[in-house]
């Protein structure tokens, strides 16, 4: 692991300057309902609870990175989204000096807020994190056969754009792993609800979810009591955030992952979680590739 940090730097840095509320260039504190103009409208102010039982998860996720660095080394490696759930795993990965990778992917299609964390995680950390991008080629072949946002058209046509964006360079990023590390939560969705802490992947690999037992609230206690380094997006309404094309606010009581290529009817998956993504079709039920293109806010200019 390079760069390691101690205990005692990360304190230090808990109490740093990083502690201001991160604004977003896209405007400031949302006006969603919930949110507070006088600056409490921020993730961390709306979200972050110390709840019931919530020590015990802490350990119990420290215990599974643990255990994951003893069985596999230099095997084990976290796929980071740079989401917030991931940062957490970042920041314990490098509190508790654990010998484990990091690698992201960059679809090319990726917030600049989002890749910005990169840069953020070494000079907070001292960690290096490897980025896997698609094979230009392949990309250039695929927007030129489809156009640059083939998404909207159909689901198959967006599960063909993640091919090529996520799953090939993934494949790689995994490539001679024993082990990969994810920011997977039962709450984040149905599909997501029997996530386990640790998991084959079917792919010969060990799949590892340190904060499957983890409330929304204790993501955000966690990055409130560390001063752990997060995406601004998420002050947008955005808690889960993808490719830019295929991300949007959410609405108070969408579902979590409602902002995620919200134009189909599907289980909103990619296909990087294969283990957890949507069930079969039966024959005969309705098509998903009969998607409907985004729409618009008439009001605000943003995705409805």
């Amino acid at each position: 692991m390079s760069g390691d940090v101690s205990s005692l730097d990360l304190a230090s840095r808990d109490r740093s300057t990083d502690a201001s509320p991160e604004v977003s260039p896209l405007g400031g504190v949302s006006a969603l309902p919930g949110a507070d103009a006088g600056g409490h409208g921020s993730a961390i102010g709306l979200y972050a609870r110390a709840t019931p039982g919530f020590d015990e998860r802490l350990a119990r996720t420290v215990e599974v990175l643990k255990q994951a660095a003893a069985d596999f080394g230099p095997g084990a490696l976290q796929s980071t989204s740079l989401g917030v759930e991931d940062m957490v795993i970042t920041d314990l990965i490098a509190r508790h000096g654990l010998p484990i990778a990091l690698a992201t992917l960059d679809t090319g299609k990726l917030h600049a807020e989002t890749l910005a964390l990169v840069p953020r995680i070494k000079a907070r950390y001292g960690l290096d994190v490897e980025v896997f991008a698609p094979v230009a080629e392949q990309v250039v072949h695929f927007v030129r056969a489809n156009g640059e946002e083939p998404m909207y058209r159909s689901v198959e046509l967006r599960k063909a754009c993640c091919a090529v964006r996520k799953l090939e360079p993934l494949a790689r990023m995994l490539a001679g792993r024993g082990a990969w590390i994810t920011g997977l939560r039962r709450e984040q969705s149905a599909n997501r609800a029997d996530v386990p802490l640790r998991e084959d992947d079917g792919q010969g690999r060990t799949k590892i979810n340190p904060l499957a037992e983890w409330s929304w609230a204790d993501v955000w206690h966690y990055v409130q009591q560390h001063v752990v380094p997060y995406n601004p997006l998420h002050d947008q309404f955005m808690p889960s955030i993808g490719c830019a094309p295929c991300t949007r606010a959410i609405a108070v009581g969408e579902d979590f992952r409602a902002g995620r290529w919200w134009w189909e009817q599907s289980a909103k998956e990619c296909g990087l979680h294969a283990t957890h993504a949507e069930p079969r079709v039966e024959p005969g039920a309705e098509s998903e590739s009969q998607a409907s293109p985004p729409t618009f806010n008439a009001q605000s200019g943003a995705p409805a």
